[in-house]
């Protein structure tokens, strides 16, 4: 699992819980199944471009955004790292 599509995932969930939405929910206004929100958020499947249209779409964000906030998890994850690498030297 790459690090993009982990956050990704981390994103998604994020953004899901912050509307107070259940899985099924963000499924069903993003016309996808349960199962593959669930893969997503987990960072077991990758998106196609559809898919980030329709969740973005679901989510009321433009892909723009919903792409920069998946950029700045990965960038706070990857300094994470780098202090963890630190920290164990």
């Amino acid at each position: 699992m790459t690090q993009i599509v982990s956050s990704f995932g981390v994103t998604v969930r994020q953004l899901r819980e912050a509307q107070g939405w259940s899985q099924e929910v963000l499924a069903e206004r993003a016309n996808l199944n349960r199962s593959y929100i669930g893969e997503l958020e987990r960072g077991q499947a990758i998106p196609s471009l559809l898919t980030l249209q329709k969740l973005s779409q679901a989510l009321g964000l433009s892909l723009a955004n919903l792409l920069a906030h998946t950029e700045r998890i990965a960038q706070t994850h990857a300094v994470k790292g780098i202090e963890l690498t630190s920290i164990a030297c």
